[in-house]
This record gives structure tokens, C-alpha cells and sequence, in this order.
């Protein structure tokens, strides 16, 4: 259950990425007939950058377990079951931790933003703990997406990243 749960989390952070993508195109397109019609759609640009800020973390965790991030398998490849074992275990370590400090960092950048009452400086004054919530759910589902696959690889040996075509030609 604890599986499908983490997964379908994945999935949903995927998700909500792909909408933040598609709400950059309606964005785009508003501000495009906008200024044929000589209208003005103020902060549209801002709205824009915050989609896709969002769509950027909220798609880091689904991207990692699709195989989509880019890992550098050369030295993997190289290595033995053992080394590669090793290996692995210490990049988890340490993407782990730093998916954590970033989500940590967010955090307490959200924390700052409430407490001084942070606008943007575009047009459109937004609070920034709006734009910046998204990319701390990103965060988080990123890092709980590393402490998986390396609790994962700790007990069966394997992580959970799906591996491309091209991790696999050098085996």
C-alpha cells in the first residue's frame, strides 16, 4: 500500500507539472490576443516564470524514477556489482541530503516571505509564498522520491529508476 501511495504521488507531482505547462501556453496565448486587441494583461510574464518554476519541481520526483534525470552511467557501467552497489548507495546519500536541505531552505525562504509580507516586483504584486509553495512540494516529493530509492537500494539491492536505453549499451 505504502508503495502504491508513493508512486501514485509521483504520478500526481507529474501531473500537476504537466498542468503548470499547459497553464504557461493559456497564459501565453491571453497575453498574444491581448495585444491584438490593444489590451493589457498585467504580470502575465510573472505568472508565467511561477508555472513554470512550479512545473519544474513539481516534475523532478516522476522525472527521477522514469530514468529522465541525466546520471552520468559511464562509471556505473565501468564498475563491478559491488563498486557499482557502493557507488550508488553514496550519489543516493547524498542526493538525498541535498534534496532535503533544498526543501528545508524553501521552507524557511516561505517562512521569510510571510514574515516581511514579500511582494514580487512585477505589475501584479504577488505574495511570494504563492509562486514559492509549489516549488516547496516539488521539493519535498523530490526528496522523499531520493529517500525511497535509497532505502529501496539499501534493502533489495536495486533503486527504482527505470534505466534508458543508453545505461544499458555499455553491459
Amino acid at each position: 500500500m505504502l508503495r502504491k501511495s508513493l508512486d501514485g504521488l509521483y504520478l500526481l507531482a507529474g501531473i500537476l507539472a504537466a498542468l503548470c505547462l499547459i497553464a504557461i501556453l493559456v497564459l501565453i496565448v491571453i497575453q498574444m490576443l491581448a495585444r491584438w486587441t490593444g489590451e493589457v494583461f498585467p504580470g502575465a510574464p510573472d505568472y508565467a516564470g511561477y508555472a513554470m518554476a512550479a512545473a519544474s519541481f513539481l516534475a523532478f520526483a516522476n522525472a527521477l524514477n522514469k530514468g529522465s534525470h541525466i546520471r552520468v552511467s559511464i562509471l556505473l557501467n565501468a564498475l563491478g556489482e559491488r563498486g557499482r552497489y557502493i557507488l550508488e548507495i553514496w550519489c543516493f546519500a547524498i542526493g538525498t541530503a541535498v534534496a532535503w536541505y533544498m526543501a528545508w531552505f524553501i521552507y524557511r525562504m516561505i517562512g521569510f516571505a510571510l514574515k516581511f509580507n514579500d511582494v514580487s516586483q512585477g505589475q501584479d504584486a504577488t505574495p511570494l509564498w504563492i509562486p514559492q509553495s509549489p516549488m516547496l512540494i516539488g521539493a519535498v516529493i523530490l526528496a522523499i522520491a531520493l529517500t525511497d530509492n535509497l532505502i529501496t537500494l539499501l534493502i533489495t539491492g536495486k533503486h527504482r529508476i527505470l534505466r534508458d536505453v543508453t545505461d544499458t549499451q555499455a553491459e
